[in-house]
C-alpha cells in the first residue's frame, strides 16, 4: 500500500490519507531527516554558514509537512484513533528533537560558525537564522553534561504526553455534557435562532426538545440571553468545572505535573523559572517586566472595573431584585444593560452579519489594503466537507497562498479559534515557494430556516484569525523557520489584533454588513452604536484578561513544587482581579488549554502587550485613512512580510517611526482619566 505522506504532493492529500499512514510515515521521515543531519555532521569540510546552518535549515521538510497535517487534524478533526496515534507520535518527535538538539557533532559545527559570525559578512536574515539555530541548541541542553541531557530527554518526553492528555481531556469534557430542555418555558429570553439551533442539535443526536452544549456558539448565547437563572448557573458551573471533576478526565494532576516539569527543565538549563526561560526570547525579556506591565494596566483598569461592576450590580438589583451578582449573571445583565444604554444587541446586528458576507468583507479589506484576491476553488483536497478552500493571488495574478477556512463546531474539533499552516513560505533554489495557510473557528451554524448569522464578537474573531492568516500568507523570507508567524510570541498577536479595528469602522462595515433577507446596508445608527459600545464595560474586560495573564505568570514564574491544591493556588492568583464571588465547583487551570496545551505558557500577557502595539499602529491608519495604501504598504513591508528575520521592536519602529505609545491603548479603552 502506497503511503500518500511519502509520495510527492503539493496541497495536503487528505482524501488519500488513512489514519494507519501517520505512524509509519513519521518513523520513515524521522529516519530520513536523521540521514540528512548525518550528511552535515560527517562533512569533512570546514563548517560554514552554507554547509552547516543553511543545510540544517533545509532538513526535515517532508517530516514537518506530514506532522503538521497530523497535528492539525488532531485539533480540527480528531477521533479516538487519532488521539491514540498522537500519544505515540508525540514522544517519537520529542525524542528526535532531543537527538538533534543534543547532537554534539552538530552543535560543534554550529558553534564554530557562530564564533565567527562577526567576520562572515552575513545578511540580516542570515545573522538571525544563525543566532536562532545557535540558541535553539544552547537553550535546549547542548551544553549540558550527559547525565543532565538524559534528565532533559526524560522531562521532554513526559511533557509531550502530558500536554496531549490535557487537551484530550478538555475536548472529551466539552463533548460529554448536554443540557437537554423539554419545557418550552425554560427557553424564555433566548433568540429564535438560538432555539432553532438547539432543536437541530437535539435532532442530530436523536433526542427530543432542545440541547445546549459547552461549545461556544451554544454556551455563550445561553449565558447571555436565557432568563432561567438556575439553568444559566447549571451550564456555567459545568463549563467552569471542565476537567475538575473527580474522574478519569480530571486535569489537576496533569496541571501540577506540567508546571513542575517545566520548572525542572528550566532549572536544568540554568534558568530561575520556566517564565525566565521563555521570556529570554520575547520582547518583554523578563518576568519582572511582564509583571510590571500587567500591574501598570491593573492600576489603570481596576478602579474602572470596580465602578462598572457596582453599576451592573445596581442594575440587576433594580431590574430583577438580584442582590449579589454571580458569574452566570455577568453576560446576561451586561447584555440587558447594553441594550438599555445603546438600544443595541446581537440579535439586532446578526441579520447584517451573514457568514458568507463577512468572509467577502474580510477578503475585500485584504484586497483594498494589500492587493490580494481570493477565489474559492473545488480542486483542493479537504479533511471535512465544511472546509472552504481558496487560491490567493496578487494584482499581477501571481499565486500568493493557498487558504483553508473551517468555520463551524463539530464533535472532533477543539473549541475556540486559531490559525495554522500546512506549508511555510520560503525561497529555495531561486523559487519563492508560497505558503498553505488555514484558519479554524467555531461559529454559529446555519439552521433549516437561517444561514450562518454571526454575533459581532464572532465577526471580530474572524477578522482576528484572518489577521494571523495574512501574516502567514504575505510572508516573504528566505528561510521557513523565520517565515510568517515565526516571530516572538508577544509580537505575533499584532497582525491579528490590529485587523479587529476595521470591524468598528463605517467604511468597512458598509462593504459587507448587509441584511441577509433585504440586502439593506447596516443602518448608520447601528454603526454609531457599535462604536459607542466598543468601550462598554472595558474595565471589567481588561481585568479579566489581566487575571489570565497573572494566573499564567503565577504558574510559570516561580517554583511550583510546593503547590498541592490547584484550586487554592488559582484563587490566590486571582485575588487582585476578582470581581465575582468564587465558584467552589470551578477551576480555570484544569481547562486553560492556551497555557497547558498550547504555546502560551508564560506568554498569555502577550494579548495585552500586542494590544498596546495594535492601538498605537491603528492610530496611524486612523490618522492617514484606514485604507491608505502607503500606510498599508509600510505595514506589509515592515511587519507582515518580514516574519522573524528582524528584531520585532526594530520592525515596529521602522513601520511607525517611533516606539509604541501605551496611552493609545488606554485612550481607546476609555481608561484614561
Amino acid at each position: 500500500m502506497k503511503n500518500p505522506l511519502l509520495q510527492p504532493y503539493n496541497t495536503a492529500p487528505f482524501s488519500k490519507i488513512k489514519n494507519a499512514h501517520f505512524l509509519p510515515a513519521t518513523s520513515i521521515l524521522i529516519e530520513e531527516t536523521k540521514e540528512e543531519i548525518d550528511t552535515i555532521t560527517s562533512n569533512t569540510d570546514v563548517p560554514t554558514f552554507k554547509n552547516t546552518v543553511e543545510a540544517l535549515e533545509n532538513t526535515g521538510e517532508r517530516l514537518d509537512r506530514a506532522t503538521s497535517i497530523f497535528f492539525n487534524l488532531n485539533s480540527a478533526e480528531t477521533n479516538d484513533e487519532i488521539q491514540k496515534i498522537a500519544q505515540k507520535i508525540s514522544p517519537m518527535l520529542t525524542e528526535f528533537s532531543n537527538d538533534m538538539l543534543l547532537n554534539e557533532a552538530l552543535f560543534k559545527r554550529i558553534k564554530t560558525v557562530y564564533s565567527q559570525k562577526d567576520s562572515l559578512s552575513l545578511s540580516e536574515e542570515q545573522q538571525m537564522l544563525l543566532d536562532k539555530k545557535y540558541k535553539a541548541f544552547s537553550r535546549n541542553g547542548a551544553n549540558l553534561s550527559e547525565e543532565k541531557k538524559t534528565k532533559l530527554r526524560k522531562i521532554d518526553t513526559e511533557l509531550s504526553k502530558l500536554n496531549l492528555t490535557f487537551g484530550e481531556n478538555v475536548l472529551a469534557e466539552t463533548n460529554k455534557f448536554e443540557l437537554q430542555i423539554s419545557d418550552k418555558k425554560d427557553l424564555s429570553g433566548l433568540p429564535e435562532g438560538v432555539i432553532e439551533a438547539a432543536a437541530q442539535t437535539a435532532e442530530e443526536k436523536g433526542k427530543t426538545g432542545w440541547i445546549f452544549t459547552l461549545d461556544y456558539p451554544s454556551y455563550v448565547p445561553f449565558l447571555t440571553y436565557a432568563d432561567n437563572r438556575e439553568l444559566r448557573k447549571k451550564l456555567a458551573i459545568e463549563f467552569g468545572a471542565r476537567c475538575f471533576h473527580n474522574d478519569a478526565l480530571n486535569n489537576q494532576q496533569n496541571v501540577l505535573q506540567i508546571a513542575i516539569l517545566r520548572h525542572k527543565r528550566a532549572k536544568l538549563l540554568g534558568y530561575k523559572s520556566h517564565a525566565h526561560f521563555v521570556l529570554e526570547e520575547r520582547m518583554a525579556e523578563t518576568p519582572e517586566k511582564v509583571k510590571a506591565f500587567l500591574n501598570e494596566l491593573l492600576e489603570k483598569a481596576k478602579p474602572a472595573a470596580q465602578k462598572e461592576f457596582e453599576e451592573l450590580t445596581a442594575f440587576a438589583k433594580k431590574l430583577d431584585g438580584i442582590h449579589h451578582l454571580e458569574k452566570w449573571d455577568g453576560a446576561y445583565y451586561s447584555e440587558k444593560l447594553k441594550q438599555k444604554l445603546f438600544n443595541l444587541d446581537d440579535e439586532k446586528l446578526k441579520p447584517y452579519f451573514e457568514l458568507k458576507n463577512v468572509i467577502k468583507g474580510v477578503f475585500t479589506v485584504a484586497e483594498k489594503l494589500y492587493g490580494l484576491h481570493f477565489k474559492e476553488v473545488q480542486n483542493i483536497d479537504k479533511y471535512h466537507a465544511d472546509v472552504k478552500t481558496y487560491e490567493v493571488k496578487d494584482d499581477e495574478g501571481e499565486l500568493v497562498a493557498i487558504f483553508y477556512a473551517d468555520f463551524h463546531p463539530r464533535a472532533g474539533k477543539q473549541n475556540g479559534a486559531w490559525m495554522t499552516s500546512y506549508k511555510p513560505q520560503q525561497i529555495k533554489g531561486g523559487k519563492n515557494d508560497r505558503p498553505h495557510i488555514s484558519i479554524v473557528c467555531n461559529f454559529t451554524k446555519p439552521t433549516a430556516s437561517k444561514p450562518s448569522l454571526l454575533t459581532f464578537n464572532e465577526v471580530t474573531t474572524l477578522f482576528h484569525e484572518f489577521g494571523h492568516a495574512l501574516h502567514g500568507m504575505l510572508a516573504n523570507t528566505t528561510y521557513p523557520s523565520l517565515s510568517g508567524t515565526s516571530v516572538y510570541w508577544d509580537f505575533v498577536e499584532l497582525p491579528s489584533q490590529i485587523l479587529e479595528n476595521w470591524c468598528y469602522e463605517k467604511e468597512t462595515l458598509e462593504l459587507f454588513a448587509t441584511h441577509y433577507k433585504t440586502g439593506e446596508i447596516i443602518p448608520m445608527e447601528y454603526v454609531e452604536k457599535i462604536k459607542e459600545s466598543a468601550t462598554f464595560l472595558e474595565g471589567m474586560a481588561t481585568l479579566r484578561q489581566l487575571s489570565f495573564g497573572m494566573l499564567d505568570m503565577a504558574w510559570h514564574g516561580q517554583d511550583p513544587s510546593k503547590i498541592k491544591d490547584v484550586k487554592a493556588f488559582e484563587v490566590a492568583a486571582f485575588d487582585d482581579t476578582q470581581l465575582y464571588p468564587d465558584v467552589k465547583e470551578n477551576c480555570m487551570s484544569t481547562s486553560f488549554s492556551h497555557i497547558f496545551q498550547g504555546r502560551y505558557s508564560a506568554g498569555y500577557y502577550s494579548y495585552k502587550w500586542a494590544e498596546v502595539l495594535d492601538a498605537d499602529a491603528f492610530a496611524l491608519f486612523k490618522q492617514e485613512g484606514i485604507f491608505n495604501k502607503k500606510v498599508a504598504d509600510r505595514f506589509k513591508g515592515f511587519v507582515l512580510s518580514q516574519g522573524g528575520t528582524v528584531d520585532p521592536m526594530e520592525l515596529y519602529i521602522k513601520f511607525r517611526g517611533q516606539k509604541p505609545d501605551p496611552e493609545a491603548l488606554l485612550k481607546r479603552a476609555g481608561l484614561l482619566q
